[in-house]
């Protein structure tokens, strides 16, 4: 292929807000700072605005509602119709959910424990403390320890004093059990990997996440003695992710029903897009309103948490990657299957972490850096796939008996045409005995 035509090939972002994502989210840091110290208490009043269940803010409304439309967008854009076809995916789609589900949590539970609780304990402070709100069906009295915490009363309202290394942890956490549904779509354009078969993968994972996310999030949340009750992650699964994928799942359905697919896909979808953009925005804004101080006290918080996510999306890379290599799947269902686990459905996190800790949790804080370095880091996977992508040509890799036989022979038989381009500008002719 000539560089020219390589050139015209090349697929590239074309949302301006995803391909600057990193720099969206700096400018949210410096912008909830300035909140937090010009109107400290617009957002403590916007997160006040909330459900109380015995006197305790269950669910804030306005950040609800927030949260609610940064998802809603990314659910309506799945095609649920096309988990029919996992079934004849066989082995990509296989690969995806083993390391999803069966690896990432564990490798992210236990690098996070290492780095936060071990390593870089000393530079995150021994003695400091996060204070966190009582997640929803508990009911303790000032005084009584939950786990690593212990119930104080903060401006009369019950909360949590736990370690601030574990709500960091607790934000890993939720990271690691969310592979993502959304911009892995842009990662597998990039790469040039199979579309058809990373839109099978997103839609499966969001149903799987519908019953393993909040049986392996209780688990690693308790073995990291931040348990949570059952109904508080039961009420954050059915607000941020069932009730968005339900609402996008059947207006998807209505909406391509009254105005046809074309419609929904170049009308609807890009009048959309925005609404997802300043919700998260937004989020990210009142967000670091409330650690603007913590911060500026350690401004290298943010790099202690994001090595270890850095580590943790290289190593679930490799392992799919190379899984897929041994498997012998086609590059174009390598790319996508690896990159769907590297990759974390960043909104759920920072959904769940503000509903079960609250918006100035630490666990939020967290889930907020794995938005920081999503794309610098994918963007370094989509070059790796595309600069190793022979690798998955050796040995006709992901071929049938019949498709490689197919393959041999068009090779030697394209190979005779050169040898014969050659022999005629030579004033020869080869023969396969030999010359004539």
């Amino acid at each position: 292929m000539s560089t020219e035509a390589a050139a015209s090939n090349e697929r590239k972002m074309t949302s301006v807000f995803e391909r600057y994502l990193t720099v969206w989210v700096f400018f949210c840091i410096i912008a909830g700072i300035l909140l937090g110290k010009v109107a400290p208490g617009l957002a403590r009043y916007l997160d006040g605005l909330a459900i109380y269940v015995k006197g305790a803010p269950v669910v804030s409304i306005p950040i609800a509602i927030c949260l609610f439309f940064m998802m809603y967008p990314i659910m309506v854009k799945i095609d649920f119709g096309s988990v029919i076809k996992a079934g004849k995916s066989g082995k990509p789609v296989f690969l995806t959910l083993f390391v999803n589900w069966c690896i990432k949590p564990f490798t992210m539970y236990g690098i996070a424990l290492f780095f936060l609780g071990t390593l870089f304990y000393g530079f995150i402070g021994p003695e400091t403390v996060d204070y966190v709100k009582m997640p929803f069906g508990l009911d303790l009295s000032v005084g009584a320890t939950h786990g690593a915490g212990t119930v104080v009363l903060m401006d009369g309202i019950k909360m949590l004093e736990i370690p601030l290394w574990r709500s960091y942890l607790a934000g890993c956490i939720l990271l690691g059990i969310a592979p993502c549904t959304a911009m892995v779509l842009v990662w597998g354009y990039l790469a040039r990997g199979n579309d058809g078969l990373t839109l099978v993968m997103v839609a499966l994972n969001s149903l799987t996440m519908l019953v393993l996310y909040g049986v392996l999030g209780g688990f690693l949340l308790g073995v990291g003695r931040l348990p949570v009750p059952w109904q508080a992650l039961l009420l954050s699964i059915l607000i941020y992710v069932a009730l968005p994928l339900v609402a996008g799942y059947l207006s998807r359905r209505w909406i391509i029903f009254a105005k046809g697919e074309t419609w929904f896909k170049e009308k609807f979808l890009h009048v959309l897009t925005p609404v997802t953009i300043v919700a998260l925005l937004i989020t990210l804004v009142l967000l670091f309103s409330f650690k603007g101080e913590v911060i500026i006290a350690n401004p290298l918080t943010i790099l202690w948490i994001a090595i270890p996510l850095f580590i943790q999306t290289m190593l679930i890379f490799t392992i799919g990657y190379w899984l897929a290599r041994k498997l012998r799947l086609s590059y174009e269902d390598a790319a996508p299957a690896a990159m769907i686990g590297a990759s974390n459905h960043f909104e759920v996190a920072i959904a769940t972490a503000t509903m079960l800790f609250g918006l100035s949790s630490g666990a939020a804080l967290a889930t907020v850096v794995g938005v920081l370095i999503e794309v610098p880091v994918m963007l370094m996977l989509v070059r790796i796939c595309t600069q190793t992508r022979h690798w998955f040509t050796d040995f006709l890799s992901g071929m049938t008996v019949p498709e490689a036989l197919a393959d041999i022979m068009a090779r030697l038989n394209l190979m005779q045409k050169q040898l014969d381009r050659l022999d005629r500008q030579s004033g020869k002719k080869t023969t396969p005995d030999g010359p004539a």
